[in-house]
């Protein structure tokens, strides 16, 4: 991205921003897409491993030192078991706010503190960084389209194009008709670490399943 690397989830976050909601109040359509991108991230530095389809963390001292993905990993730490489908959707609200404070601090968003019916505390977001948002979402819509070979494409923009893909977060974009650069561009996105493949086929199908549920009326 032309104003700097953002993480994973920070790139999702952005993309899955809905340009009709300028107060951004809305948290369904931000939570899932943005919880794999984290499960992802924490995935390729090998401080989520899979156990018998369980996201396990490697050992209980290792962080990022990002946030975000520090503050997932100790989640996953103190909770439960859970298989890598149900992290997506799991207490994602969590990692979302995480997110959301971060993009606040770095100015891509903007926080506005107001109250409900006069008297709970709330807050809401709106979008700061618009152009650099709109080059995130051509520079996604570009990978996805080429005409750049997979090869050249890093794995890391491989993993946002193939997860933004998965989410629908670019509209007006019919996936379908790119299905097997898709398919090339999740392969490209996993090829240095072993056993991530099957880890991110798990992430990406939770995220379409919760893009259904969300679009049920």
């Amino acid at each position: 991205m032309p104003d700097g690397p953002l993480s994973l989830p920070a790139r999702l976050c952005l993309l899955a921003w809905d340009p009709a909601r300028p107060a951004g109040t809305g948290s369904a359509h931000l939570s899932g897409p943005v919880r794999a991108g984290a499960l992802t991230e924490l995935a390729r530095h090998g401080l989520l491993v899979d156990e018998d389809g369980i996201a396990t963390p490697v050992d209980l001292d290792s962080r990022t030192g990002d946030a975000v993905l520090d503050g997932l990993l100790e989640l996953v730490r103190e909770s439960c078991p859970h298989p890598w489908r149900t992290w997506v959707t799991l207490r994602s609200r969590v990692t979302l706010d995480a997110v959301r404070a971060q993009l606040v601090a770095e100015g891509y968003l903007r926080a506005e503190k107001k109250r409900v019916l006069g008297v709970f505390p709330s807050v809401e977001y709106a979008l700061e960084r618009v152009a650099a948002v709109e080059a995130l979402r051509e520079e996604t819509r570009g990978i996805l389209r080429g005409p750049l070979p997979v090869a050249g494409v890093s794995e890391r923009d491989a993993a946002v194009a193939t997860l933004a893909a998965s989410a629908e977060l670019l509209p007006g974009e019919d996936v379908r008709a790119h299905e097997q650069r898709v398919r090339e561009l999740a392969e490209r996105g996993v090829w240095s670490v072993p056993g991530l493949g099957e880890i991110v086929r798990e992430i990406r199908t939770a995220l379409a399943a919760t893009v259904t549920a969300t679009a049920l009326p």
